[in-house]
């Protein structure tokens, strides 16, 4: 079991960067894919990046933040980030973090944090 905790999230202007962060509590968290996902206001959740757990690492991204996001993760602090850079305003919404224990590509999510809000001004 883990469990998950999202921080970063905020307001910035369009062409800003973030970095937001998914903390998890629990042991061995190594062993699982963690991946970010987000809901925009009156639309559905849709998957934004993912990285592979330990052995493999391998990173996955939604078309729409190709080039202008990046998912990687510290085992020994426990920690997902997601930078985000060149921010738009379509990227507001609230982010998940999202966690799925030994799975592999596509995932599916076991285990999910609260959620940061970010919000984008033009």
């Amino acid at each position: 079991q883990v469990q998950l905790v999202e921080s970063g999230g905020g307001l910035v202007q369009a062409g800003g960067s973030l970095r937001l962060s998914c903390t998890a509590s629990g042991r061995s968290f190594d062993e699982y894919a963690v991946g970010w996902l987000r809901q925009a206001p009156g639309k559905g959740r849709e998957f934004v990046a993912a990285i592979a757990w330990y052995s493999d690492s391998k990173t996955h991204y939604a078309d729409s933040v190709k080039g202008r996001f990046t998912i990687s993760r510290d085992d020994a602090k426990n920690v997902v980030y997601l930078h985000m850079n060149s921010l738009k305003p379509e990227d507001t919404a609230v982010y998940y973090c999202a966690a799925d224990r030994l799975g592999s590509w596509p995932y599916d999510w076991e285990y999910w944090g609260q959620g940061t809000q970010v919000t984008v001004s033009s």
